[in-house]
């Protein structure tokens, strides 16, 4: 029996669904490769080359100016041409003909090259094995009875902390990548909510690595005195000539006094009572609201049907990123109940730095 016209246009539509939804299981299947294209990229360090030839460079040029083995030259085109259909880089056809491409930088591989706003550091640490391998673990991590061990432990056998304190290259690693966060991302939260660090004379930032976030502040608001407080190995390899202050001590046991106390993607790598209990010492270190007393943290909150989808996928993506160490990312009402249980009585959230908020938290 012949099929009707509309059992072929209803069989149509469902194979055309079946095969949508095979395209969107594919999408994010492969998205590794997206992820392991770029890390390519970084280790070829091919942005900087298309930078050093003024931006925009055809494949041989490309081959002229990084290390690769002539035999992967075909394997190096098809690279570049993931790295361009993922929006890395552009790729339009050379003005003078011969079918050769121009590969062009991009706002994305923008950040990757150059002395300011560079994230090639930042880019590296994510892509970097010791941190891709534990995602590999992660069903597994699943099965275990809570409160379990964190994922980067499971695979590695130490904390993510206690690798970087036995381990120089990887907590260079570590630290190379905060700086890098640090250089972009305060100059942006200085320009967008300069308030938020206005009407203080010092402030410390707790957790702050290598001080790059403090050296922003202390630059932009030269009356402010800003220290930093972190590890003995962490302050150890401070740079002594930042014009900021390196404590070393532990903030889990107190915090420096002074007016502001500042933390940079720091709370959300601690479960809620460890943030309630950091937080009590920070509101013991700081004067009263009137007084200029606050706590200001750049991290995400968490937004629930945003109607930017690409900053809902990027929070959902690195709160499952924080199983890495125990930590999380939190919505309003997750940070509220912190602040509140600290003895905390008010707080203003900034959302100026895409995915990320800057909160100002009051005594």
């Amino acid at each position: 029996m012949a099929l009707t016209t509309s059992t072929m246009a209803l069989t149509m539509s469902t194979n055309q669904a079946l095969l949508d939804a095979q395209l969107e299981l594919w999408h994010t299947t492969f998205g590794y490769i997206k992820s392991m294209a770029l890390k390519s990229a970084l280790d070829l360090r091919i942005a900087d080359a298309i930078h050093s030839l003024g931006g925009g460079a055809t494949l041989p040029q490309v081959v002229a100016a990084v290390k690769l083995h002539p035999s992967k030259i075909p394997c190096l085109r098809r690279l570049m041409r993931v790295l361009a259909a993922t929006g890395v880089l552009s790729a339009d056809q050379s003005p003078s003909g011969g079918g050769e491409p121009v590969y062009a930088l991009t706002p994305v591989s923008r950040l990757l090259v150059g002395s300011s706003q560079n994230l090639a550091p930042f880019t590296a640490m994510i892509l970097h094995p010791s941190f891709v391998a534990p995602f590999l673990e992660l069903g597994t991590w699943f099965q275990k009875e809570m409160p379990e061990m964190c994922v980067f432990k499971h695979t590695h056998g130490l904390t993510l902390w206690e690798h970087a304190g036995r381990d120089a290259t990887f907590d260079a690693l570590v630290n190379d990548s905060m700086v890098s966060d640090s250089q972009f991302i305060m100059d942006i939260a200085i320009k967008e909510c300069p308030g938020a660090f206005q009407g203080i004379s010092s402030l410390v930032d707790v957790g702050g690595g290598l001080g790059a976030a403090a050296q922003a502040i202390s630059k932009a608001f030269p009356g402010v005195k800003c220290s930093v407080l972190d590890l003995d190995h962490v302050v150890a390899k401070a740079p002594s000539d930042s014009g900021v202050q390196y404590i070393a001590g532990d903030m889990f046991e107190s915090v420096p006094p002074a007016d502001a106390i500042f933390f940079k993607w720091v709370l959300h790598d601690w479960g809620k009572e460890d943030c309630v209990k950091i937080l009590k010492n920070c509101k013991k270190a700081i004067p009263p609201r009137e007084d200029g007393g606050k706590v200001i943290i750049i991290d995400i909150v968490v937004e629930d049907g945003s109607s930017n989808l690409k900053h809902t996928e990027t929070q959902a993506l690195f709160d499952l990123y924080m199983t890495l160490v125990n930590g999380m990312e939190r919505d309003e009402q997750e940070w509220k109940s912190i602040f509140f249980q600290a003895g905390f009585s008010d707080y203003k959230i900034s959302p100026v730095l895409g995915a990320r908020s800057i909160i100002e938290v009051y005594p």
